[in-house]
């Protein structure tokens, strides 16, 4: 299922790096895109969007 989430804690390409690891550690199947520009990561993952989320927050980063 992909999902998109709106993540504005996003600055810089080691933000999109921690949370493209975060959730492939989660999810090791998982494909991670991360629109740095409109601050937006969208994932195409079996797991639910609530986990994805949890994954995004338990990083560091901020979920809206």
């Amino acid at each position: 299922m992909a999902m998109q989430l709106k993540v504005p804690s996003i600055v810089c390409d080691g933000c999109a790096d921690t949370i493209t690891k975060a959730i492939k550690n989660q999810d090791s199947g998982a494909d991670v895109q991360v629109d740095m520009e409109q601050k937006i990561v969208t994932v195409e993952t079996k797991a639910s969007e609530e986990s994805m989320k949890q994954v995004i927050t338990a990083a560091g980063h901020t979920v809206e």
